[in-house]
């Protein structure tokens, strides 16, 4: 089946449960199906819907369909010397590049290259209706209006399908060393706080047992005067190390029980706004934790701090994943769900009951 001929199947097919109202559950790898609130649809698998499109090295610009692994697009980058800036956890084998946008998820280099959505230049998608539609493009520009685009990353396919997507690349750092050093949570924050008012290459930066584990890349000279400034010991083994927390696969993250949330907040937020036993990264921006304790309390406690909180894992349908929106935020979100999918189709309640 042609690219199109596809596209057109996959426009009727919405078009249609459009007109019955049935819900859709938009399925790429599935890698990341424990993310966000459960659907109830009929599956639409959009794996088949893959291949590079178009990919020249000197542009540092990608495009993909959506079904397209993400392994594969990382080892054709990989083979010219470039990655995707925001580093993306792939959670499986099977993650695709739909899934990566729509998840909106960044690994360790988030805070220092720019999350998803900074990434995504363009997209060709199918609304609610069985429309297809095109935001953006190959190029960045000046955009006159809203950045439909962007507004993809993160949605978790709520507001269409992705049929392709357009990506800034960056080339790949030609030096890259950790280092660690010993350090409490708040001696770690507040070292982080003073390197970030600094122009040191930092590419991450995460604080577990009391050990500061700080990547640094760019220029081999560059690199190593920051590491001398900074302090501290060479880390073997750095690359596993980092891939285990972006993947969730360092022993952190391992077991089950109790949820596993994680906070977004400032930087500079108070190291005891979580439990003793947190994982600190994104230079303290982000952290994880198991808790039992009543989400209200932990929302409420973030929230005060400028931050919000996300059950990632383990919710089991008991606790809302999302942190609850002020009203005005939930009113834009009915509105441009309303916009893009006037029947409420599309992963209906896959981010929030109301969308």
């Amino acid at each position: 089946m042609t690219d199109q001929d596809l596209t057109q199947t996959l426009s009727e097919l919405i078009a249609d449960a459009a007109r019955q109202g049935r819900p859709l559950e938009i399925r790429g790898g599935m890698t990341k199906s424990f993310y966000g609130r459960a659907v109830s649809g009929d599956p639409l698998d959009m794996t088949p819907h893959r291949g590079i499109i178009d990919y020249e090295p000197t542009e540092l610009v990608l495009t993909a369909r959506a079904g397209t692994p993400l392994s594969e697009i990382q080892q054709l980058l990989q083979a010219n010397g470039q990655m995707l800036p925001f580093e993306p956890p792939a959670f499986g084998p099977e993650a695709t590049l739909g899934g990566t946008v729509a998840s909106g998820l960044s690994g360790p280099r988030r805070p220092y290259a720019g999350a998803v959505r900074d990434a995504v230049l363009g997209v060709r998608m199918i609304n609610g209706l069985g429309e297809v539609l095109h935001f953006g493009g190959q190029v960045m520009k000046n955009v006159a209006g809203y950045d439909v685009s962007r507004v993809m990353a993160g949605s978790l396919g709520t507001l269409g399908v992705l049929l392709e997507v357009s990506v800034k690349v960056l080339p790949r750092p030609a030096h890259s060393l950790t280092i660690v050093q010993p350090a409490s949570a708040i001696r770690a924050l507040d070292s982080l706080l003073g390197w970030g008012n600094r122009p040191l290459p930092l590419s991450a930066a995460c604080h577990l047992d009391d050990t500061l584990h700080v990547r640094l890349c760019g220029a081999r000279q560059g690199v190593e005067q920051a590491a001398q400034a900074i302090g501290g010991d060479a880390m073997e083994n750095a690359e596993a190390f980092w891939e285990g927390i972006r993947e969730q696969t360092h022993p952190f993250f391992q077991g089950s029980g109790a949820p596993l949330w994680r906070l977004s907040l400032p930087p500079g937020a108070p190291a005891d706004l979580v439990p003793e036993q947190c994982l600190l990264d994104w230079g303290g921006a982000l952290r994880w934790f198991r808790s039992q304790g009543p989400a209200d309390a932990i929302r409420q406690a973030t929230q005060a701090q400028g931050g919000h909180a996300t059950v990632f894992r383990g919710h089991g349908g008991r606790i809302e994943p999302f942190h609850p929106l002020a009203p005005p935020l939930l009113q834009l979100h009915r509105q441009l769900k309303a916009a893009f999918d006037p029947h409420g189709i599309l992963n209906p309640g896959r981010l929030y009951p109301e969308v």
